[in-house]
């Protein structure tokens, strides 16, 4: 082996060992394992894993690995991302980087390094997830187990999604304003924006076209290989009287091979973009790129929002005093000034509330109001956890024994802070529609508050999050179920007292 060749391991290896040997990955990994229970349900219970062309597809090795190799390739896409997305920040806080950068390994190296241990842990997982289906199959299956039948749809499917998360996760790495919590958000809407052109682009059982050749999600080919867009994945109800729908597997036809080949491996490409950006450990260019971040576009508002901000929020401080709800108080109020951009988002959702109808008010503004605060307020639970004051905090009387309802207070403040303008205008003008508003916001306060203390991760909330309201915009009120805040003003007592006992 090359001496190159040993560098690019010994970062793989390195990788690999501490996150493994973290606890939150194991919980992920159990968690990503169990779900092959809940997603594989019993026939007999008038749900079944898949449903195409309204029939129940068999409990075969063919169907089995397709749908759940397609939903471990959505779980990829969006959670597998925020999993792995801080390995160069970890080697900068740990001064493992500037170990790192004093040696003569170079930095096409370094990140390549980085893009194969991302694809050696996501594929970790994937495998233990297949492997986890199969044992499914076993429990719930109408047919034997045939791994190789298996496996194929697992390497149809997943391997273009895991290159390009890895890929794409160390090229928002190292691109300064991609490197935060704007990349998180910015991420998830170019992977949802990006699943939905191609497979709009690929008709059923058509041509892949261009878009063939960026389906990196594999749900273009997936609905091509089928020749239908009447498909549906994970425990879907169904009418046994429309008989039962034998899967044979997917192949790769002729004018498919070239697009599955270049979705795989054309995200590399986008290395270049890392390599231009990349500080390589540069103490003088870490230095440089703070700087270049504080005279951007949204650092140049946030500071002509400063002044007010501090004035604004330095009243809620004053008189906090040592109790619990005083101590919450000064930290969501702190939480808000360290972001300036808060009073302007605050000034903006409330000139949109008094400016807007009520019927667009709760369908347009309100979404994205809690889109918004769901953002905001996801640092506050997990901040002490990531910047090791968990001790110090600690030490303060009673607040050890109450710190999540202290987090649960904080963000509960911030939320309605942020929301304050759209909550006025609905109790003034519609009373009857304030108490779903008023559930959601402390449904989203207590999510943040939970996620955030076990998992220690922003991230962890902001990826849930923004999933579960891209299905509630989505459905547009057609499932009231999704109602969790009243926008379409659906939701009923009983799904209402459900999200509040949440």
């Amino acid at each position: 082996m090359s001496e190159r060749l040993r560098r690019l391991a010994a970062i793989v290896k390195a990788d690999l060992l501490i996150r493994f040997r973290r606890p939150s990955t194991i919980v992920v990994f159990l968690l990503l394992s169990a779900f092959a229970y809940l997603w594989i349900p019993d026939p007999a219970t008038g749900r079944a894993l898949i449903v195409i062309d309204d029939k129940r597809a068999l409990y075969n090795s063919a169907a089995i690995g397709m749908a759940t190799a397609s939903l471990g390739t959505i779980f990829i896409g969006l959670a597998g991302f925020y999993v792995i997305s801080s390995a160069i920040r970890r080697d900068v806080q740990s001064r493992c980087g500037y170990v790192i950068a004093s040696t003569t390994m170079r930095a096409p190296e370094y990140l390549l390094g980085k893009v194969f241990g991302n694809i050696v842990f996501l594929s970790t997982f994937m495998t233990g997830f297949m492997v986890s289906s199969m044992a499914m199959l076993l429990v719930r299956g109408e047919a034997p187990l045939e791994p190789l039948v298996f496996a194929r749809q697992y390497l149809l499917l997943v391997p273009p999604a895991i290159v390009f998360v890895s890929v794409v996760a160390i090229v928002f790495e190292s691109i300064p304003f991609l490197s935060g919590k704007f990349g998180d958000v910015a991420y998830f809407f170019l992977w949802m924006g990006s699943l939905g052109v191609v497979a709009t682009n690929i008709g059923k059982g058509g041509d892949p076209g261009w878009a063939g050749y960026f389906d990196t999600s594999g749900f273009g080919f997936l609905q091509a290989s089928l020749k239908t867009d009447r498909l549906s994945i994970g425990a879907t109800s169904f009418d046994p009287s429309h008989g039962v729908y034998v899967f044979g597997g997917m192949t790769v036809s002729p004018e498919w091979i070239l697009p599955r080949l270049v979705a795989t491996f054309s995200p590399l490409a986008l290395m270049a973009m890392a390599l231009l950006f990349f500080h390589r450990f540069d103490p003088a260019r870490l230095r440089k790129a703070g700087q270049k971040a504080s005279r951007g576009w949204m650092a140049r508002i946030g500071a002509l929002a400063k002044p007010m901000a501090r004035r604004v929020y330095g009243l809620g401080v004053r008189g906090a005093g040592g109790s619990l709800l005083g101590t919450a108080r000064a930290d969501a109020m702190m939480s808000l000034s360290a972001f300036p951009l808060s009073i302007v988002l605050v000034a903006g959702f409330s000139v949109a509330a008094m400016a807007t109808p009520l019927p667009q008010l709760a369908r347009v503004v309100l979404p994205i109001a809690f889109a918004a605060a769901a953002v905001l307020i996801a640092d506050a639970p997990a901040r002490e956890h990531r910047s090791g004051t968990v001790g110090l905090v600690y030490a303060s009387p009673r607040l050890k024994s109450l710190f999540v309802w202290w987090k649960f207070a904080v963000t509960l403040l911030m939320s309605a802070i942020i929301l304050i303008g759209p909550l006025l205008k609905i109790a003034l003008a519609r009373p009857a529609a304030l108490p779903a508003l008023l559930v959601g916001v402390i449904f989203i306060s207590a999510f943040a508050t939970a996620l955030g203390v076990i998992s220690s991760n922003p991230k962890t909330f902001i990826v849930v999050f923004l999933t579960f309201w891209y299905l509630v915009v989505s459905d547009h009120g057609g499932s009231p179920g999704l109602d969790f805040a009243g926008f379409y003003g659906v939701v009923t007592p009983a799904i209402l007292a459900a999200y509040a006992a949440c």
